[in-house]
């Protein structure tokens, strides 16, 4: 998952390239979902919920399975969630950047806005961490059926696996991802042949396609028809990836891939499922494996473990993109951003998220010992996530698309009603274990708006003795200080008030530049700024100059680089002659009114722990000049 180029350079490959593309697109974004065979009919039928293995009770669920294929996948998100793209790019961060422009005129919707797409990202961590460890555990788990007392290898052997995995980030995926679209077009005619195997067994399951099928469940277990969707949703995990890939591929290669391959691959793999459990109700304790004929066992369970590391590594990507929208955005922590490949901008990694994902699924691998168990705790992420994605998409069509309250109001609720009924399902799981992906979505909320308003008050709290502008440069043109010669790049805030490191410079060295820049970065809701809208100049005499760069939530804020854009003949930021001053705020938490003291304290941590400006502007080491202050929060 994640962001490496624009729609239009998408549409541009796959217009060249058609067949390529689509290949990638199911190779990218499809794993998570293509797995889900592999433990969903095992979850429905020996999870707990009480489902009869009788023909009706098959059948009801198999219709169950379809028709939320269709709705949530085929007709949500690729007739309508995927044309809500912010200049190509996807995913709940764009999406609510999309949303916020959307609200612009709505301060308080805007902010509910926000909330519901920081919830979102926050569920989406959880979500990360849940399917590594259920896919692969899932996967593994078939060796139990071909070796006998080989069950307790299984949590060893699936942790080798996902360390693996986590220790190979680091080094990128370029090279094993050129393997990726093949294994997964291999997996999905798997999965088709092996449906159609089962069918052939028991053509009657095809009557399942009958919606009447789901609607007769519900009637008949009133009690179990709501909470069974708390199963039936794991054959919609990996939904959310379909937006959230589109900058790699645009929206027509991941939307003929579903429809071409994906989809069909999908209810065939579950209608064979079903066929086998009608003629052996037993097999519901591994149906997906059980449905293999016997000689063909190992080499399933080989390519089921490719799926699964693939489904894997595309979450964890996901994470890794997500983080960076949400870090340009200002929503989370400075991190050092590690660029894996020289070809393609979205191939990063970030050390700390790594490292964390991967403690999270080891602890988890090691909680619940089996997919089965696991099974228990999914869901709620994912659910939580779509239905946030349903609420912001809902903005964007009445408030940004100005379609018809009349078209748009019963889509929107259809939408939010079905997400909403699916995270009610899930809502009981917290407490059967699925506390692990809440507590971690609630700590990573906290965060996100903790930094962003600890920001907002640390730029209230250096406004208050702030000195405006043109007063400091009047006093300048009075009494002028001792100038010398080059350029000095003064980041700030505000592009009002005079930065505190150029007031500490002048107070103990005495001294300014002939030329002083007061620069300030300004994120856009949108993913990419062009170079012709990257910077505005304005100047304000006596050598004083106002830069502003605007960069978009993806773009790589390199400010030496920008800065060379700006051809003016006053201004020279050749390397040699320019010096970077910086500012590092030291925060105190304090009585004074603004967040809680431990949120204050929290920020002071986060603050104290982010990377700097000067890696993440990529400024040259040797011409940076840092000068600290306290502020009281």
């Amino acid at each position: 998952m994640g962001q490496a180029s624009s729609q239009a350079a998408g549409a541009e490959h796959s217009a060249a390239k058609p067949i390529g593309m689509l290949v990638a697109a199911v190779g990218v974004v499809y794993g998570d979902i293509g797995t889900s065979p592999l433990y969903t009919l095992k979850e429905v039928f020996s999870g707990g919920y009480g489902v009869p293995v009788n023909h009706d009770g098959v059948l009801g669920i198999l219709a169950l399975i379809f028709w939320s294929l269709i709705w949530v996948v085929s007709i949500k998100y690729m007739m309508f969630v995927l044309r809500a793209d912010n200049q190509g790019e996807g995913g709940i961060m764009a999406l609510t950047a999309l949303a916020r422009r959307a609200a612009a005129g709505h301060a308080r919707l805007r902010g509910f806005l926000v909330v519901c797409g920081l919830i979102g990202a926050a569920l989406f961590y959880g979500d990360s961490m849940i399917t590594p460890a259920i896919s692969v555990l899932s996967a593994i788990e078939g060796l139990g059926l071909a070796f006998d007392g080989i069950d307790h290898w299984v949590v060893p052997l699936s942790l080798i696996v996902l360390v693996a995995l986590f220790l190979i980030q680091r080094h990128g995926t370029a090279r094993i991802g050129i393997l990726f679209g093949p294994i997964m077009v291999t997996w999905f005619l798997v999965l088709g042949a092996l449906g159609v195997y089962g069918i052939l067994q028991h053509p009657e399951v095809l009557q399942a396609l009958n919606p009447a099928w789901g609607v007769r469940f519900f009637i008949v277990h009133p009690g179990m028809g709501v909470a069974i969707l708390g199963a039936v949703v794991l054959a919609l995990t990996g939904a959310e990836a379909l937006y959230a890939d589109m900058g790699h591929f645009g929206r027509k290669p991941i939307a003929r891939a579903w429809f071409i391959l994906v989809l069909p691959a999908l209810v065939l793999n579950y209608f064979g499922q079903g066929a086998l459990l009608l003629g052996d109700p037993e097999a519901a304790r591994n149906p997906f494996y059980l449905l293999a004929p016997s000689w063909a066992l190992i080499p399933l369970v080989g390519l089921s473990t490719l799926a699964t590391v693939i489904a894997s590594q595309a979450v964890i990507s996901g994470a890794f993109s997500l983080t960076r929208q949400a870090i340009q955005l200002g929503y989370i922590p400075r991190m050092q951003i590690q660029h894996t490949s020289s070809a393609e901008q979205g191939q990063i990694y970030i050390g700390a998220v790594n490292w964390s994902l991967m403690v999270g699924v080891v602890l988890l691998v090691l909680g619940f010992e089996s997919s089965g168990a696991l099974a228990s705790a999914y869901g709620v992420a994912v659910t939580g996530t779509m239905l946030m994605t349903s609420i912001l998409v809902s903005v964007v069509m009445l408030l940004l698309w100005k379609w018809p309250p009349l078209l748009a109001v019963p889509i929107s609720l259809g939408f939010v009603l079905v997400d909403g009924l699916y995270f009610a399902a899930n809502v009981p799981k917290i407490v059967q274990g699925g506390a692990f992906p809440v507590i971690a979505g609630i700590a990573l909320f906290v965060l996100m708006t903790t930094w962003k308003r600890g920001k907002q008050l640390l730029v209230e709290r250096m406004d208050e003795g702030g000195l405006p502008l043109p007063i400091f440069i009047s006093s300048i043109a009075v009494q002028p200080p001792h100038r010398v010669q080059g350029t000095a790049v003064f980041l700030t805030a505000r592009p009002d008030a005079v930065p505190h490191a150029l007031l500490h410079n002048l107070l103990h060295n005495q001294v300014l530049h002939e030329q002083v820049v007061l620069l300030t970065v300004v994120y856009e809701d949108i993913p990419r700024v062009p170079p012709t809208r990257r910077f505005e100049v304005e100047s304000h005499g006596e050598g004083f100059f106002r830069v502003i760069l605007h960069f978009g939530f993806i773009d790589e804020p390199d400010v030496p680089q920008a800065l060379k854009l700006c051809h003016l003949d006053d201004l020279d930021f050749s390397p040699m002659r320019t010096t970077y001053f910086l500012s590092r705020e030291t925060v105190i938490a304090s009585k004074l009114e603004g967040m809680a003291r431990w949120r204050e304290a929290l920020f002071a941590f986060m603050l104290k722990n982010a990377n700097g400006n000067l890696r993440f502007f990529n400024l040259p080491l040797n011409r940076v000049i840092e000068l600290g202050t306290q502020v009281e929060m």
